[in-house]
């Protein structure tokens, strides 16, 4: 029984630390009671089920806590996103356990950390990616204290959770050891440095930071067009009506950029038809009297096709030979009538990508995790495109999901992106905190690029963003109406952008090799 009150402790204070009604302190503490119980269950020679067990009840509360909103989407969607993450972070736990088992104290809980970083990477690459719980995420409402993720990403962020817990955790076992209080002394000053450091650079980094470069007005407009009764039974000539109306409500002679949410133009173009598509045509009737203007939006575009030869992994099949691909776009319209777009990278699994289909695909069949959009599987592009002004300033455009991603977001950076564009449609979760940990997270991406960022979100919250990650400007969830503001842009890279996700590679290293060292070993009595 105290080992599972402690695991429910643990799930807790992990639950309660999290964006946007949380306090991230907590987290500094959260892993320690889940792992004083995994030492008891070591001490006492239990078995390795129930360390599992005990470490899917503390994830399992905190992905609960934590992403309990998918459910006002799908309620499939919430279990699996619920159950499977905590799934693979118990096994993570697990690992963790029989290495401590073999070696060291340091080695072991070295191990952990550099594991658990290892399991955030592989979330943010495989298929079935959901880095949502990153724990370096978990900052996002405090960006006064993590103003050097220019410098780390959100791995930085993690490996601090990890040094303090780790830290904590080490104390108290030597104080039950002992019981010398001095101990808890010296643990308190040490760790309470730890936390309050790297928060005292930020807040200095913060309050010397300069925003250097070109002023640029943004005119960001929010539809509020609700997906599950309106957007699809929503013409486009509607939309651009709609668009229409709102951009005139503020735009001026000096608008540089106009921007519209994901997938706002959803009458599925043909590709090839884009050039004559209503998007084009009523975008162009936009900028006709204001010919410093741009305009970047979403659309939702395919490309049917009988050639067998051109088949490909994210292709839909029809019936025989007649294919399809879906792509889930930007586009990027000139005063001039030139235009270009971007099609959609990084997909929600499920309903935007079907993973490991020649695996899942008998077993499942057709079952998705309907997270929003449509039901088929969605074609990409290999490059992060920036679409340029005809005075050379350059937007990267990020499309919903594609913003949780840092070291993905670099790639515009490195394209030359003087500023970022977040487009997205966060109403399938309803007014919870789905869409708020989305905005917040936007944050992240601007300190590590230090890259201004204009927000368009369907329902809302749209914002303007500066390069220190405070919102300057928003228009709040669901209000219909335009946002205009001014944001400077950028060409600095930061070391992060140079660097991406190094910290998880180098820990990657160092977790490959205590695992081999561990299992060729002895065991080795530790604390």
């Amino acid at each position: 029984m105290k080992n599972t009150l402690l695991a429910v402790l643990s799930g807790l204070l992990l639950g309660l630390s999290w964006p946007t009604y949380g306090f991230p302190l907590l987290l500094f503490f959260g892993f320690i009671p889940l792992l004083l119980a995994e030492h008891n269950v070591r001490t006492n020679r239990f078995s390795k089920t129930q360390v599992f067990g005990l470490a899917y009840l503390t994830f399992f509360i905190w992905n609960l806590i934590a992403s309990w909103w998918i459910y006002n989407s799908t309620v499939l969607g919430m279990c699996i996103a619920v159950f499977v993450n905590s799934l693979l972070m118990a096994i993570v736990f697990l690992i963790y356990h029989i290495i401590a088992k073999r070696t060291t104290f340091t080695l072991s809980t070295l191990f952990l950390a550099c594991f658990w970083m290892g399991f955030e990477y592989f979330h943010l690459q495989w298929q079935v990616s959901w880095p949502w719980l990153n724990l370096g995420n978990g900052f996002a409402s405090f960006t006064s204290w993590i103003q050097w993720y220019e410098f780390t990403g959100t791995f930085g962020g993690t490996l601090w959770v990890w040094i303090v817990n780790i830290s904590i955790f080490k104390s108290i076992l030597a104080f039950l050891a002992s019981k010398d209080k001095k101990i808890l002394y010296r643990s308190g000053i040490r760790n309470g440095l730890i936390i309050l450091i790297p928060i005292l650079i930020s807040i200095i980094i913060l309050k010397t930071y300069k925003e250097e470069g070109t002023n640029i007005e943004v005119v960001i407009l929010q539809p509020n067009i609700n997906p599950y009764t309106e957007k699809y039974n929503t013409t486009d000539d509607r939309v651009a009506t709609l668009l229409t109306s709102l951009t005139n409500t503020v735009i001026t002679k000096n608008t540089d950029f106009i921007i519209a949410p994901e997938t706002v133009f959803a009458d599925n173009t043909r590709l090839q038809r884009f050039d004559r598509s209503i998007a084009k045509k009523q975008t162009l009737k936009i900028l006709e009297n204001y010919p410093k203007a741009n305009f970047l939006g979403g659309i939702s575009l395919y490309d049917r096709f009988k050639d067998p030869s051109r088949v490909h992994k994210q292709t839909n099949k029809i019936r025989e030979n007649d294919f399809y691909d879906d792509y889930n776009s930007s586009f990027f319209v000139r005063s001039d009538g030139s235009s270009e777009l971007y099609h959609k990278s990084k997909l929600v699994v499920g309903i935007e990508n079907f993973p490991y289909q020649s695996v899942l695909k008998p077993i499942l069949g057709d079952a998705m995790i309907d997270l929003g959009g449509t039901v088929a599987k969605k074609t990409t592009q290999d490059d992060r495109e920036v679409f340029f002004n005809n005075d050379n300033i350059g937007v990267g455009p990020l499309i919903c999901y594609e913003s949780v991603y840092g070291e993905f977001a670099t790639g515009y950076i490195r394209n030359n992106a003087d500023f970022l564009a977040i487009i997205t449609n966060d109403a399938w979760w309803g007014n919870t905190q789905g869409h708020k940990q989305h905005l917040a997270y936007a944050k992240l991406r601007a300190i590590e690029t230090r890259r201004s960022i204009a927000r368009s979100a369907n329902t809302g919250i749209s914002a303007i963003i500066n390069q220190t990650g405070t919102i300057t400007k928003k228009l709040g969830y669901e209000k219909k109406g335009a946002l205009v503001g001014t944001l400077k842009t950028n060409d600095k890279i930061t070391f992060y952008v140079r660097a991406g996700n190094y910290l998880a590679r180098v820990a990657i290293f160092l977790c490959v090799f205590i695992f081999l060292f561990a299992i060729t070993r002895r065991r080795t009595k530790n604390i």
